[in-house]
């Protein structure tokens, strides 16, 4: 994947050794946050919490080529999708306003999301449109969850972005409102629809910046192997009952993520529609 290719973002926040905290605020954007990272990691969200509360920090920040190179990655992708949203928005005659991107190490502040951790992984904050990332969390996904490689990175980047994309739509707020109304059950499974979106959303991201990054079936390996390894089941090793699931099954995740790619269009990542068939 030639990812030096794409052009980078300008709407990047670098506060790497900034040393920004802020505590986590429980309720609201918190317990997203919360799920977030016990769904991510497979861990228990009382433990989480401990860490999160705990005032902790990462490790102290230390600038290398790798941590370097990973930034300019992150920028260069996040403007891949910039690229791409824009024309999409602009042949449907609406106006896309891109998502911010913010860089940290160990703890860092959001608007409207509580505090950032680098236990948390990378998460989209709706409050400020902005998404957040640890640059250390790419070695965790080669690491713990065997998911090395550029285009598996891209992938979670293009993730946050398709949240961020239903942010600007309307439909996160549509779902929040129908998840207020529901059991847990069914909060739970509008959740895994809205994750299955963005990862469908991602896909379409894939396709239509194929060429300019030269994306071989290596690639495509690589993301389609990142989205197995984070699907619910895979996190839980089976322990978990689907209806506690919030980000679909590896099957499910990878479907989705094949659909967007293989199509490049919005209209194949209607996940609520599929899902009532």
């Amino acid at each position: 994947m030639d990812w030096e290719q794409l052009r980078r973002s300008t709407n990047v926040q670098d506060r790497r050794g900034g040393g920004l905290g802020g505590g986590l605020a429980i309720g609201g954007g918190g317990a997203i946050l919360i799920a977030l990272v016990s769904l991510l990691f497979g861990a228990n969200p009382g433990d989480v919490l401990n860490n999160l509360t705990g005032g902790g920090s990462a490790g102290q920040y230390e600038r290398t080529p790798e941590n370097d190179r990973n930034a300019d990655f992150a920028a260069r992708i996040l403007g891949g999708t910039e690229d791409v949203w824009t024309d999409i928005f602009q042949k449907s005659g609406r106006t896309y306003q891109p998502a911010g991107l913010v860089l940290y190490d160990g703890t860092t502040s959001t608007q409207g999301c509580g505090g950032a951790n680098a236990n948390v992984g990378p998460f989209y904050c709706p409050a400020d449109k902005s998404i957040y990332i640890d640059l250390r969390f790419f070695r965790e996904m080669e690491t713990r969850f065997g998911a090395g490689g550029d285009f598996a990175r891209a992938y979670v980047i293009a993730h946050e972005v398709g949240h961020h994309l239903q942010q600007e739509l309307g439909i996160e707020q549509q779902v929040r409102q129908l998840q207020e109304r529901s059991d847990r059950v069914g909060r739970n499974r509008l959740s895994v629809l809205l994750e299955l979106q963005a990862d469908c959303f991602a896909g379409v991201w894939g396709n239509r910046t194929a060429d300019v990054v030269n994306l071989s079936q290596a690639d495509i390996r690589e993301a389609v192997n990142a989205a197995a390894a984070i699907g619910d089941d895979a996190l839980t090793q089976g322990r978990a009952s689907p209806d506690s699931f919030t980000h679909g099954t590896s099957e499910q995740r990878v479907a989705w993520f094949t659909r967007g790619l293989k199509s490049g269009s919005v209209d194949s990542c209607d996940t609520f529609s599929a899902s009532a068939r």
